[in-house]
């Protein structure tokens, strides 16, 4: 019960800071090139989210080119700081349904205060027919 009244009290928090305004503007910028052994992964979707406690908001969505690069950026307003995330949902070396989620949490330090990103944080490149700690299968992305 007072676990679901604070979770309810910091959705609400969440809510107002947003509706009056409150809070720092901040922003963050991520790139990265993927490979599926060896060989650039073309058309893989990215999606940058800002972790929230009920539900993650989705702040860019993009898909990496013929070369397997990719950038996505987005900003949101937020009292505390703000606590962005990259998913990759790829189908190297894997012949299921769906897709294999991969994870990435961005450091504090590439946040920026303003709507324009002033740092960019590189994931370098990732071979996504690796094992990573935390991949997941992901049906509904």
């Amino acid at each position: 019960m007072y676990r679901s009244f604070l979770i309810f009290l910091l959705a609400l928090l969440g809510i107002c800071s947003a509706l009056l305004g409150l809070g720092t503007q901040q922003s963050v910028q991520v790139t990265g090139r993927l490979t599926c052994n060896g060989i650039p992964a073309k058309d893989v979707k990215i999606k940058l989210y800002e972790k929230e406690k009920i539900k993650d908001v989705k702040l860019d969505e993009t898909r990496t080119d013929v070369y397997g690069t990719f950038t996505v950026s987005g900003n949101k307003r937020e009292i505390t700081n703000i606590d962005p995330k990259v998913n990759i949902y790829h189908r190297c070396n894997y012949k299921g349904v769906c897709y294999k989620k991969i994870g990435i949490t961005i450091p504090d330090n590439f946040i920026t205060k303003g709507i324009i990103p002033k740092k960019t944080y590189d994931i370098g490149e990732i071979n996504l027919a690796n094992q990573f700690t935390g991949q997941t299968t992901d049906c509904i992305n």
